[in-house]
Protein backbone atom coordinates (compact mmCIF):
# COMPACT_ATOMS: atom_id res chain seq x y z
CA UNK A 1 0.00 0.00 0.00
CA UNK A 2 1.38 3.44 -1.42
CA UNK A 3 1.95 5.93 1.67
CA UNK A 4 -0.82 8.12 0.29
CA UNK A 5 -3.26 5.31 0.02
CA UNK A 6 -1.86 4.51 4.18
CA UNK A 7 -2.76 7.80 5.42
CA UNK A 8 -6.49 7.54 3.71
CA UNK A 9 -7.01 4.25 5.25
CA UNK A 10 -6.25 6.03 8.90
CA UNK A 11 -8.01 8.66 8.01
CA UNK A 12 -11.07 7.03 7.13
CA UNK A 13 -10.66 5.12 10.47
CA UNK A 14 -9.93 8.35 12.84
CA UNK A 15 -12.81 9.58 11.12
CA UNK A 16 -15.62 7.24 11.38
CA UNK A 17 -14.15 6.58 15.51
CA UNK A 18 -14.71 10.37 16.05
CA UNK A 19 -17.97 10.75 15.27
CA UNK A 20 -24.22 14.92 13.51
CA UNK A 21 -33.54 28.52 20.04
CA UNK A 22 -32.83 32.27 19.71
CA UNK A 23 -31.56 33.05 22.89
CA UNK A 24 -29.96 31.01 24.98
CA UNK A 25 -32.37 29.41 27.63
CA UNK A 26 -32.59 29.96 31.62
CA UNK A 27 -29.78 28.13 33.51
CA UNK A 28 -27.52 28.63 30.19
CA UNK A 29 -24.01 27.57 30.43
CA UNK A 30 -21.38 30.02 31.77
CA UNK A 31 -17.57 29.54 32.02
CA UNK A 32 -16.49 27.90 35.30
CA UNK A 33 -12.76 28.27 34.62
CA UNK A 34 -10.09 29.46 32.56
CA UNK A 35 -6.14 29.14 32.18
CA UNK A 36 -4.31 30.57 28.90
CA UNK A 37 -0.47 30.09 28.36
CA UNK A 38 1.48 30.96 25.36
CA UNK A 39 3.26 33.86 23.52
CA UNK A 40 3.35 33.08 19.98
CA UNK A 41 -0.19 31.32 20.03
CA UNK A 42 -2.08 31.69 23.32
CA UNK A 43 -3.89 28.17 24.34
CA UNK A 44 -6.63 28.73 26.48
CA UNK A 45 -8.49 26.18 28.07
CA UNK A 46 -11.39 25.43 30.85
CA UNK A 47 -14.49 24.24 31.48
CA UNK A 48 -18.61 25.77 31.37
CA UNK A 49 -21.07 24.91 33.36
CA UNK A 50 -25.06 24.42 32.84
CA UNK A 51 -28.02 22.21 33.93
CA UNK A 52 -26.64 19.60 31.63
CA UNK A 53 -23.73 19.14 32.89
CA UNK A 54 -19.75 20.22 32.54
CA UNK A 55 -17.98 21.06 29.24
CA UNK A 56 -14.68 21.32 27.91
CA UNK A 57 -13.26 23.78 25.78
CA UNK A 58 -10.08 24.76 24.42
CA UNK A 59 -9.41 28.34 22.47
CA UNK A 60 -6.20 28.76 20.36
CA UNK A 61 -5.10 32.15 19.00
CA UNK A 62 -2.28 33.17 16.95
CA UNK A 63 0.10 36.23 16.85
CA UNK A 64 -0.63 38.01 15.06
CA UNK A 65 -4.42 37.31 15.23
CA UNK A 66 -6.72 38.06 11.96
CA UNK A 67 -9.95 39.00 13.99
CA UNK A 68 -11.76 35.61 12.57
CA UNK A 69 -12.84 33.04 14.96
CA UNK A 70 -13.44 29.63 13.54
CA UNK A 71 -15.60 27.28 15.37
CA UNK A 72 -15.03 23.79 15.49
CA UNK A 73 -17.65 21.40 15.79
CA UNK A 74 -17.00 17.52 16.49
CA UNK A 75 -19.14 14.49 15.10
CA UNK A 76 -20.55 11.79 17.01
CA UNK A 77 -18.95 9.83 20.63
CA UNK A 78 -20.31 6.75 21.80
CA UNK A 79 -20.48 7.19 25.19
CA UNK A 80 -18.73 5.28 27.61
CA UNK A 81 -20.76 3.99 30.46
CA UNK A 82 -17.32 3.37 32.30
CA UNK A 83 -16.22 6.40 31.75
CA UNK A 84 -19.54 9.37 31.70
CA UNK A 85 -17.42 12.64 31.85
CA UNK A 86 -16.82 14.32 28.73
CA UNK A 87 -13.76 13.66 26.81
CA UNK A 88 -10.60 16.88 25.37
CA UNK A 89 -11.97 19.62 23.82
CA UNK A 90 -11.39 19.66 20.10
CA UNK A 91 -10.93 22.80 18.10
CA UNK A 92 -10.28 21.76 14.70
CA UNK A 93 -10.43 18.35 12.44
CA UNK A 94 -6.74 17.53 11.71
CA UNK A 95 -3.10 18.81 12.62
CA UNK A 96 -2.43 19.94 8.88
CA UNK A 97 -5.51 22.24 8.82
CA UNK A 98 -5.01 23.57 12.08
CA UNK A 99 -1.24 24.17 11.60
CA UNK A 100 -2.17 26.32 8.58
CA UNK A 101 -5.31 28.21 10.61
CA UNK A 102 -3.00 28.98 13.20
CA UNK A 103 -0.07 30.01 10.74
CA UNK A 104 -2.43 31.83 9.07
CA UNK A 105 -4.12 34.42 11.48
CA UNK A 106 -7.06 32.73 12.44
CA UNK A 107 -8.21 31.56 15.55
CA UNK A 108 -9.64 28.24 16.55
CA UNK A 109 -12.20 27.16 19.14
CA UNK A 110 -14.20 24.27 19.79
CA UNK A 111 -16.24 21.91 23.30
CA UNK A 112 -16.08 18.48 24.19
CA UNK A 113 -20.14 19.06 24.70
CA UNK A 114 -21.49 18.21 28.12
CA UNK A 115 -22.62 14.45 26.93
CA UNK A 116 -21.28 12.08 24.13
CA UNK A 117 -23.68 10.92 22.15
CA UNK A 118 -26.48 12.61 19.66
CA UNK A 119 -26.01 15.78 21.98
CA UNK A 120 -27.16 18.15 19.66
CA UNK A 121 -29.08 19.65 22.42
CA UNK A 122 -25.82 20.36 24.71
CA UNK A 123 -23.19 21.08 22.03
CA UNK A 124 -25.94 24.26 20.54
CA UNK A 125 -25.37 25.57 24.70
CA UNK A 126 -21.92 24.56 25.31
CA UNK A 127 -20.61 25.50 21.70
CA UNK A 128 -22.53 29.16 22.19
CA UNK A 129 -20.96 29.75 25.80
CA UNK A 130 -17.53 28.99 23.99
CA UNK A 131 -18.06 32.18 21.89
CA UNK A 132 -19.12 33.98 24.87
CA UNK A 133 -16.34 32.87 26.88
CA UNK A 134 -14.40 33.73 23.74
CA UNK A 135 -16.12 37.35 23.90
CA UNK A 136 -15.13 38.26 27.38
CA UNK A 137 -11.71 37.05 27.04
CA UNK A 138 -8.50 39.34 26.68
CA UNK A 139 -9.24 39.07 22.91
CA UNK A 140 -12.25 40.80 22.74
CA UNK A 141 -15.07 40.35 20.43
CA UNK A 142 -13.94 38.62 17.04
CA UNK A 143 -14.89 40.32 13.71
CA UNK A 144 -16.33 37.72 12.15
CA UNK A 145 -16.83 33.98 13.47
CA UNK A 146 -17.26 31.05 10.98
CA UNK A 147 -18.72 27.97 12.05
CA UNK A 148 -17.26 24.39 10.84
CA UNK A 149 -17.62 20.81 11.84
CA UNK A 150 -17.43 17.14 10.92
CA UNK A 151 -20.38 14.47 10.32
CA UNK A 152 -22.76 15.04 13.90
CA UNK A 153 -20.65 17.98 13.71
CA UNK A 154 -21.71 19.50 10.45
CA UNK A 155 -25.41 18.81 11.32
CA UNK A 156 -24.36 21.04 14.52
CA UNK A 157 -22.97 23.83 12.80
CA UNK A 158 -25.95 23.80 10.64
CA UNK A 159 -27.59 24.31 13.30
CA UNK A 160 -26.06 26.45 15.03
CA UNK A 161 -26.74 28.91 12.21
CA UNK A 162 -29.70 28.29 12.28
CA UNK A 163 -30.92 28.87 15.36
CA UNK A 164 -28.18 31.48 16.31
CA UNK A 165 -27.73 33.18 12.69
CA UNK A 166 -26.42 36.67 14.82
CA UNK A 167 -23.83 34.70 16.25
CA UNK A 168 -21.95 33.75 12.75
CA UNK A 169 -20.55 35.12 9.66
CA UNK A 170 -20.49 31.69 7.25
CA UNK A 171 -21.02 28.26 7.92
CA UNK A 172 -18.76 25.48 6.45
CA UNK A 173 -20.59 21.79 7.42
CA UNK A 174 -18.52 19.09 6.41
CA UNK A 175 -19.54 15.13 5.56
CA UNK A 176 -22.98 16.64 7.79
CA UNK A 177 -25.96 14.76 8.68
CA UNK A 178 -27.64 17.45 7.51
CA UNK A 179 -31.15 16.22 5.98
CA UNK A 180 -31.96 16.52 9.44
CA UNK A 181 -32.44 13.85 12.01
CA UNK A 182 -36.10 12.41 11.79
CA UNK A 183 -35.32 11.91 8.13
CA UNK A 184 -31.78 10.37 8.57
CA UNK A 185 -33.36 7.27 11.29
CA UNK A 186 -36.07 7.05 9.48
CA UNK A 187 -33.85 5.76 6.80
CA UNK A 188 -31.89 3.68 8.57
CA UNK A 189 -35.56 2.06 10.23
CA UNK A 190 -36.16 1.41 5.87
CA UNK A 191 -33.16 -0.54 5.85
CA UNK A 192 -33.02 -2.67 8.81
CA UNK A 193 -36.57 -3.10 8.31
CA UNK A 194 -36.18 -4.48 4.90
CA UNK A 195 -33.80 -7.02 5.87
CA UNK A 196 -35.02 -8.52 9.35
CA UNK A 197 -38.28 -8.65 7.21
CA UNK A 198 -37.28 -10.23 4.50
CA UNK A 199 -34.40 -12.41 5.57
CA UNK A 200 -34.50 -12.99 9.52
CA UNK A 201 -37.91 -12.15 10.50
CA UNK A 202 -38.50 -12.34 14.14
CA UNK A 203 -34.59 -12.73 14.66
CA UNK A 204 -33.91 -9.47 15.96
CA UNK A 205 -35.61 -5.46 17.66
CA UNK A 206 -35.17 -2.66 15.51
CA UNK A 207 -36.58 -0.55 18.08
CA UNK A 208 -37.46 0.37 21.73
CA UNK A 209 -34.01 -0.95 23.18
CA UNK A 210 -32.88 -1.84 26.41
CA UNK A 211 -29.44 -1.33 28.03
CA UNK A 212 -29.94 -5.35 29.01
CA UNK A 213 -31.14 -6.47 25.45
CA UNK A 214 -28.45 -3.57 22.76
CA UNK A 215 -25.52 -5.71 22.55
CA UNK A 216 -27.74 -9.16 21.73
CA UNK A 217 -29.77 -7.60 19.40
CA UNK A 218 -26.79 -6.15 17.51
CA UNK A 219 -25.21 -9.34 17.72
CA UNK A 220 -27.85 -11.31 16.08
CA UNK A 221 -28.40 -8.85 13.49
CA UNK A 222 -24.47 -8.60 12.50
CA UNK A 223 -24.63 -12.36 12.36
CA UNK A 224 -27.48 -12.47 10.28
CA UNK A 225 -26.50 -10.19 7.43
CA UNK A 226 -23.08 -12.17 7.64
CA UNK A 227 -24.46 -15.37 7.15
CA UNK A 228 -27.21 -13.96 4.20
CA UNK A 229 -23.66 -13.34 2.65
CA UNK A 230 -22.93 -16.60 2.11
CA UNK A 231 -26.19 -16.85 -0.31
CA UNK A 232 -27.06 -15.39 -4.10
CA UNK A 233 -30.18 -14.90 -2.19
CA UNK A 234 -29.13 -13.62 1.00
CA UNK A 235 -26.67 -11.37 -0.92
CA UNK A 236 -29.64 -9.65 -3.19
CA UNK A 237 -31.27 -8.98 0.52
CA UNK A 238 -28.63 -6.87 1.86
CA UNK A 239 -28.61 -4.94 -1.42
CA UNK A 240 -32.32 -4.37 -1.34
CA UNK A 241 -31.33 -3.24 2.66
CA UNK A 242 -27.98 -0.89 1.23
CA UNK A 243 -30.58 0.92 -1.67
CA UNK A 244 -33.72 1.76 0.56
CA UNK A 245 -30.79 4.04 2.62
CA UNK A 246 -28.53 4.49 -0.42
CA UNK A 247 -25.57 2.97 0.49
CA UNK A 248 -22.65 3.53 -1.69
CA UNK A 249 -21.46 0.06 -3.08
CA UNK A 250 -17.82 2.01 -2.86
CA UNK A 251 -16.22 1.57 1.18
CA UNK A 252 -12.50 1.65 1.15
CA UNK A 253 -11.36 5.14 0.54
CA UNK A 254 -7.67 3.92 -0.87
CA UNK A 255 -9.49 1.77 -3.86
CA UNK A 256 -10.94 2.68 -6.99
CA UNK A 257 -14.81 2.81 -7.11
CA UNK A 258 -16.14 0.00 -8.42
CA UNK A 259 -17.88 -0.45 -11.94
CA UNK A 260 -20.79 0.92 -12.82
CA UNK A 261 -22.35 -2.82 -13.41
CA UNK A 262 -20.17 -4.45 -10.93
CA UNK A 263 -22.60 -5.74 -8.46
CA UNK A 264 -21.01 -8.10 -6.65
CA UNK A 265 -18.07 -5.98 -5.21
CA UNK A 266 -20.72 -2.90 -4.75
CA UNK A 267 -22.95 -5.45 -2.62
CA UNK A 268 -19.66 -6.63 -0.60
CA UNK A 269 -18.58 -2.91 -0.03
CA UNK A 270 -22.49 -2.38 1.29
CA UNK A 271 -21.88 -5.39 3.57
CA UNK A 272 -18.83 -3.65 5.13
CA UNK A 273 -20.43 -0.33 5.85
CA UNK A 274 -22.96 -2.42 7.53
CA UNK A 275 -20.53 -4.09 9.38
CA UNK A 276 -18.47 -0.95 10.35
CA UNK A 277 -20.40 1.69 11.30
CA UNK A 278 -23.69 1.82 10.18
CA UNK A 279 -25.34 -1.78 12.56
CA UNK A 280 -22.97 0.38 15.23
CA UNK A 281 -25.50 3.27 14.78
CA UNK A 282 -28.21 1.14 14.29
CA UNK A 283 -28.38 -0.76 17.66
CA UNK A 284 -26.31 1.36 20.11
CA UNK A 285 -26.69 4.71 18.59
CA UNK A 286 -30.05 4.31 18.20
CA UNK A 287 -30.53 3.10 21.60
CA UNK A 288 -28.72 6.19 23.20
CA UNK A 289 -30.78 8.67 21.07
CA UNK A 290 -33.77 6.15 22.10
CA UNK A 291 -33.04 7.01 25.68
CA UNK A 292 -32.29 11.08 25.57
CA UNK A 293 -35.33 11.55 23.65
CA UNK A 294 -37.76 8.92 25.60
CA UNK A 295 -38.97 6.34 23.26
CA UNK A 296 -38.93 5.29 20.00
CA UNK A 297 -37.99 8.20 17.23
CA UNK A 298 -38.57 6.40 13.60
CA UNK A 299 -41.56 4.91 12.49
CA UNK A 300 -42.75 3.95 8.70
CA UNK A 301 -46.29 3.55 8.19
CA UNK A 302 -47.38 4.86 5.02
CA UNK A 303 -44.11 3.97 3.46
CA UNK A 304 -44.42 2.56 -0.16
CA UNK A 305 -41.10 0.28 -0.34
CA UNK A 306 -41.69 -0.10 -4.11
CA UNK A 307 -41.82 3.46 -4.20
CA UNK A 308 -38.86 3.51 -2.29
CA UNK A 309 -36.70 1.14 -4.08
CA UNK A 310 -37.81 2.77 -7.88
CA UNK A 311 -36.05 6.27 -6.64
CA UNK A 312 -33.35 4.28 -4.99
CA UNK A 313 -29.64 5.31 -7.00
CA UNK A 314 -28.86 1.47 -6.31
CA UNK A 315 -32.43 0.07 -7.57
CA UNK A 316 -30.20 -0.84 -10.73
CA UNK A 317 -28.15 -3.26 -8.95
CA UNK A 318 -30.91 -4.42 -6.73
CA UNK A 319 -32.51 -5.91 -9.78
CA UNK A 320 -29.43 -7.60 -11.15
CA UNK A 321 -29.33 -9.24 -7.88
CA UNK A 322 -32.35 -10.20 -7.53
CA UNK A 323 -32.46 -12.12 -11.20
CA UNK A 324 -29.16 -13.87 -10.23
CA UNK A 325 -30.68 -15.04 -7.37
CA UNK A 326 -33.64 -16.36 -8.79
CA UNK A 327 -35.80 -14.15 -6.99
CA UNK A 328 -38.38 -12.53 -7.62
CA UNK A 329 -38.36 -8.67 -6.54
CA UNK A 330 -42.04 -7.92 -7.20
CA UNK A 331 -42.95 -10.62 -4.04
CA UNK A 332 -40.34 -9.45 -1.57
CA UNK A 333 -41.66 -5.67 -2.14
CA UNK A 334 -45.29 -6.84 -1.46
CA UNK A 335 -43.99 -8.73 1.34
CA UNK A 336 -42.27 -5.29 2.85
CA UNK A 337 -45.72 -3.48 1.73
CA UNK A 338 -47.60 -6.00 4.11
CA UNK A 339 -45.68 -5.99 6.93
CA UNK A 340 -46.88 -4.54 10.17
CA UNK A 341 -45.35 -1.57 10.40
CA UNK A 342 -43.68 0.75 13.39
CA UNK A 343 -45.50 3.25 14.75
CA UNK A 344 -42.79 6.33 16.01
CA UNK A 345 -43.05 8.02 19.86
CA UNK A 346 -44.49 11.65 19.19
CA UNK A 347 -42.76 12.95 22.37
CA UNK A 348 -39.65 11.23 20.85
CA UNK A 349 -39.86 12.61 17.47
CA UNK A 350 -40.82 16.34 18.79
CA UNK A 351 -37.20 15.91 21.03
CA UNK A 352 -35.93 14.50 17.24
CA UNK A 353 -37.16 17.35 15.74
CA UNK A 354 -36.20 20.06 18.11
CA UNK A 355 -32.58 18.64 17.69
CA UNK A 356 -32.63 18.95 15.03
CA UNK A 357 -34.73 19.08 11.73
CA UNK A 358 -34.13 22.09 9.28
CA UNK A 359 -35.88 24.66 8.01
CA UNK A 360 -33.63 26.46 5.37
CA UNK A 361 -33.60 29.77 6.94
CA UNK A 362 -29.70 30.55 6.34
CA UNK A 363 -28.89 34.70 6.85
CA UNK A 364 -24.90 33.78 5.70
CA UNK A 365 -22.76 32.22 3.38
CA UNK A 366 -23.01 27.89 3.79
CA UNK A 367 -21.03 25.65 2.05
CA UNK A 368 -21.12 22.09 2.52
CA UNK A 369 -18.95 19.34 1.17
CA UNK A 370 -19.07 15.66 1.52
CA UNK A 371 -17.22 13.01 0.18
CA UNK A 372 -19.44 10.75 -2.59
CA UNK A 373 -18.88 7.74 -1.52
CA UNK A 374 -20.28 8.30 2.07
CA UNK A 375 -22.13 4.92 3.25
CA UNK A 376 -22.57 6.59 7.27
CA UNK A 377 -24.11 9.96 6.07
CA UNK A 378 -25.00 9.44 2.94
CA UNK A 379 -24.03 12.00 0.11
CA UNK A 380 -28.09 12.36 -0.84
CA UNK A 381 -28.22 13.93 2.51
CA UNK A 382 -26.76 17.00 0.51
CA UNK A 383 -29.68 17.19 -1.38
CA UNK A 384 -32.34 17.12 1.44
CA UNK A 385 -30.82 20.19 2.93
CA UNK A 386 -30.05 21.82 -0.77
CA UNK A 387 -34.17 21.53 -1.38
CA UNK A 388 -35.35 22.95 2.04
CA UNK A 389 -32.64 25.82 1.78
CA UNK A 390 -34.68 26.27 -1.81
CA UNK A 391 -38.32 25.82 -0.38
CA UNK A 392 -36.85 28.76 2.10
CA UNK A 393 -35.94 30.92 -0.68
CA UNK A 394 -31.81 30.84 0.18
CA UNK A 395 -30.42 29.25 -2.72
CA UNK A 396 -28.02 32.01 -3.47
CA UNK A 397 -26.16 31.81 0.03
CA UNK A 398 -25.90 28.09 -0.52
CA UNK A 399 -23.17 26.26 -2.45
CA UNK A 400 -22.10 22.61 -2.70
CA UNK A 401 -18.58 21.04 -3.42
CA UNK A 402 -17.90 16.87 -3.70
CA UNK A 403 -14.85 15.21 -3.02
CA UNK A 404 -14.83 11.50 -5.09
CA UNK A 405 -13.91 9.30 -2.51
CA UNK A 406 -15.18 6.41 -0.47
CA UNK A 407 -15.51 6.55 3.32
CA UNK A 408 -16.71 9.17 5.52
CA UNK A 409 -14.98 12.85 6.26
CA UNK A 410 -12.37 11.34 4.75
CA UNK A 411 -11.17 15.20 3.45
CA UNK A 412 -7.50 15.45 2.70
CA UNK A 413 -6.31 18.68 4.71
CA UNK A 414 -5.51 20.05 1.54
CA UNK A 415 -9.06 19.83 0.31
CA UNK A 416 -10.80 20.92 3.81
CA UNK A 417 -8.59 24.37 3.47
CA UNK A 418 -9.47 24.81 -0.06
CA UNK A 419 -13.32 24.27 1.09
CA UNK A 420 -12.31 27.12 4.18
CA UNK A 421 -10.58 29.86 1.54
CA UNK A 422 -13.68 29.47 -1.14
CA UNK A 423 -16.27 30.15 1.85
CA UNK A 424 -13.59 33.04 3.50
CA UNK A 425 -13.41 34.41 -0.34
CA UNK A 426 -17.50 34.30 -0.33
CA UNK A 427 -17.76 36.04 2.95
CA UNK A 428 -15.06 38.62 1.65
CA UNK A 429 -16.17 39.56 -1.86
CA UNK A 430 -19.86 38.80 -1.32
CA UNK A 431 -19.47 36.54 -4.30
CA UNK A 432 -19.53 32.29 -5.01
CA UNK A 433 -16.25 31.85 -6.92
CA UNK A 434 -14.18 29.08 -7.28
CA UNK A 435 -16.54 26.11 -6.40
CA UNK A 436 -16.15 24.48 -9.50
CA UNK A 437 -13.97 21.42 -9.48
CA UNK A 438 -11.22 22.18 -11.45
CA UNK A 439 -10.77 25.84 -9.41
CA UNK A 440 -11.39 24.01 -6.25
CA UNK A 441 -8.68 21.23 -7.28
CA UNK A 442 -6.11 23.71 -8.12
CA UNK A 443 -6.53 25.64 -5.06
CA UNK A 444 -5.88 22.41 -3.36
CA UNK A 445 -2.72 20.91 -5.22
CA UNK A 446 -1.04 24.37 -4.00
CA UNK A 447 -1.02 23.52 -1.09
CA UNK A 448 1.62 21.26 -1.53
CA UNK A 449 1.96 18.29 1.85
CA UNK A 450 -1.01 18.97 2.74
CA UNK A 451 -2.10 16.50 -0.66
CA UNK A 452 -2.07 13.44 0.99
CA UNK A 453 -4.01 12.40 -1.92
CA UNK A 454 -4.51 14.05 -5.04
CA UNK A 455 -7.26 16.45 -4.91
CA UNK A 456 -10.75 15.34 -5.64
CA UNK A 457 -13.15 17.42 -6.15
CA UNK A 458 -16.00 15.97 -9.07
CA UNK A 459 -18.88 17.66 -10.56
CA UNK A 460 -21.27 15.94 -8.64
CA UNK A 461 -25.40 15.62 -8.21
CA UNK A 462 -26.51 13.58 -5.86
CA UNK A 463 -29.73 11.58 -5.73
CA UNK A 464 -32.99 12.08 -3.73
CA UNK A 465 -33.37 11.38 -0.13
CA UNK A 466 -35.75 9.11 0.12
CA UNK A 467 -37.12 9.76 3.55
CA UNK A 468 -37.03 13.83 3.50
CA UNK A 469 -38.28 15.56 6.81
CA UNK A 470 -38.11 18.99 7.69
CA UNK A 471 -40.15 22.03 8.76
CA UNK A 472 -41.91 21.58 5.52
CA UNK A 473 -43.71 17.92 7.56
CA UNK A 474 -43.73 18.79 10.70
CA UNK A 475 -46.83 18.09 11.79
CA UNK A 476 -47.26 14.98 9.55
CA UNK A 477 -44.75 12.56 11.55
CA UNK A 478 -45.83 9.17 11.48
CA UNK A 479 -48.41 10.16 8.84
CA UNK A 480 -46.92 9.46 5.68
CA UNK A 481 -43.56 7.59 4.85
CA UNK A 482 -43.25 8.65 1.04
CA UNK A 483 -43.11 12.51 0.91
CA UNK A 484 -40.91 12.75 -1.91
Amino acid sequence: MTGSSTRLRRLCIGAIAALGLALLPAGASAATTMVCSGTGTVLCTGTTKDRTGVSNYKIEVPSPWNGTLVLYSHGYVFPDPKHPAPGAAQDVGDAGTKAWLLGNGYAIAGSSYATDGWALEQAFRDQIAVLDVFDKSQFGHPKRTIAWGHSLGGMITAGLVQRFPDRFTAALPMCGVVAGGPGVWNQGLDSEFAFETLQAPGAFKLVNFTAADVAANFALASTAFNVAQATAKGQARIALSAALADVPGWFNPASPEPAATDYTTQEANQLAWDNNPDLLFGFFGRFELESRAGGNVSWNTGVDYRVQLANSSDRAEVEALYARAGLDLETDLNTLNDAPRIAADPKAVRYLTKFIAFNGEIDQPVLTMHTTGDGLVEVTDEQAYASVVSSAGNSSLLRQVFVHRAGHCTFTPAETISAFETLVHRVDTGQWSGTDPGAMNTLAAGLGPLNVAPPSFINFQPAQFLRPFDARNVGDEGQSGNQN
